[in-house]
């Protein structure tokens, strides 16, 4: 009986591992993918920064550039939970296209309103399936962050095509933990996502 009880086990535990191993791996193929597309959004605001520059667009060049910065954050905080899981992610050089600020800002309110409706939903039901919390945690900062950005993208596109751009923020803060990003003169004491103070805050114009 011992010796047929002994391979039914091993089989199991063999089989269980498998499938432990098959769900973190699909949670890693998730944190790669926003981790590539965080990068990628960093690299393509920053070049939207100097694209509104250009056009004169300075409180739509300091949106970006804010949102830039907390986009690299996200990109860090996503290569964090992978290294944490024994992942190296592969660094990229992404392809930018760089059109008109108002084509850049609806490509940009495009790009949030897939994150945050499509993409992290649906990564973030992934982590919990799979019980990691560290995952879950850095889909929800980024995911929160990128509503308000849309909420801003779609402001200053509106804006733009009134020809009211003057009246658009000239002040962001960006929490340097989260991506957390504020368009007042004063944000609250504390960081709403990670309880970061309001000390340690980057600031983006003036």
């Amino acid at each position: 009986m011992k010796k047929i009880i002994f391979p039914f086990c091993l089989l199991f535990l063999v089989f269980w591992s498998q499938a432990a191993i098959g769900q973190t791996k699909k949670t890693a193929e998730n944190l790669k993918a926003a981790y590539e597309g965080e990068s990628e959004a960093s690299a393509k605001y920053a070049a939207y920064a100097a694209q509104a520059k250009k056009e004169g667009l300075v409180p739509i060049a300091t949106l970006f550039e804010a949102a830039s910065r907390a986009e690299a954050i996200h990109a860090a905080n996503h290569k964090k939970v992978l290294e944490g899981m024994g992942i190296k992610p592969s660094d990229a050089t992404p392809a930018l296209t760089v059109k008109t600020t108002a084509e850049n800002l609806a490509d940009a309110k495009s790009g949030e309103s897939y994150e945050i409706t499509t993409m992290y939903p649906g990564f973030i039901a992934t982590a919990k399936g799979e019980n990691e919390i560290s995952a879950m945690k850095s889909f929800r900062w980024a995911m929160e962050t990128e509503k308000k950005h849309m909420v801003m993208y779609q402001r200053a596109l509106t804006a733009m095509q009134a020809k009211k751009t003057n009246g658009l923020p000239t002040l962001y803060w960006v929490c340097p933990k989260c991506g957390n990003t504020y368009d007042v003169a004063k944000p609250e004491a504390s960081c709403s996502f990670c309880g970061t103070a309001i000390a340690k805050y980057i600031r983006f114009g003036k």
